[in-house]
């Protein structure tokens, strides 16, 4: 991340304690906001590659797989924290770092998203997956496209990327809780259905207000 970035999506963690804490102690070290960049992308890889394996599994390894890929999602988002903090707060930002904050981002998405669908193990679950992972792209893209307009970039939801990987954590999560009852595959299409839904909702959402900006002018 660079280290003054034209936009910083507004979360109540980076005033916590202990995010503080740990950005301070990378900081010391000289640890590069890209680096902490591209290791989320690693943390997103890690959740699909443990998504794409559940199909395959006994019971009791879909309950571990169905948790790490949760904690990878967590992870994901706790580099997305501690990248921007060690950038702007550390100041070690970079004249690329721009590029290292957003491409991971774009990759990691659909990464976390459409291997639920593989997971479910229905037969339609990987369309929606996909579906739900294209949705999600087109929400970051529509806060880009505000961006080029000169209007600043709008980070509404009801389905933002903190709101998105919430409801993939929390579905994961519940599905590893039901694998001995055999419904794990149908809580996460619900929570597929969440995020596909709730993606739709905040791009018509996002368009509108850009739409409203522009021609107010």
């Amino acid at each position: 991340m660079s280290s003054a970035p034209s936009v910083r999506r507004p979360l109540k963690t980076r005033d916590a304690t202990w995010a503080r804490a740990l950005a301070r102690w990378l900081a010391q070290r000289r640890v590069s906001p890209n680096r902490i960049s591209l290791l989320s992308l690693a943390f997103a890889v890690l959740g699909a590659g443990a998504m794409l394996l559940v199909p395959f599994a006994e019971p009791a390894a879909r309950i571990t797989l169905l948790v790490l890929a949760a904690v990878s999602i967590q992870l994901r988002l706790l580099c997305n924290l501690l990248d921007g903090m060690v950038a702007v707060e550390g100041g070690l930002g970079s004249r690329v770092g721009e590029v290292y904050n957003d491409l991971p981002d774009r990759l990691a998405d659909p990464l976390l998203i459409v291997p639920a669908g593989y997971a479910t193990g229905l037969a339609w679950g990987p369309e929606l997956a996909w579906l739900a992972g294209c949705l999600a792209l087109l929400t970051a893209y529509i806060r880009l496209l505000g961006g080029t307009c000169g209007l600043p970039q709008d980070f509404r939801g009801p389905m933002a990327k903190p709101h998105r990987m919430a409801a993939m954590t929390l579905g994961l999560l519940i599905a590893a809780l039901a694998v001995p009852f055999g419904w794990d595959g149908w809580i996460l299409i619900l929570a597929l259905l969440m995020v596909a839904a709730g993606a739709a909702w905040t791009a018509a959402r996002r368009v509108h207000v850009i739409l409203d900006a522009l021609e107010s002018r």
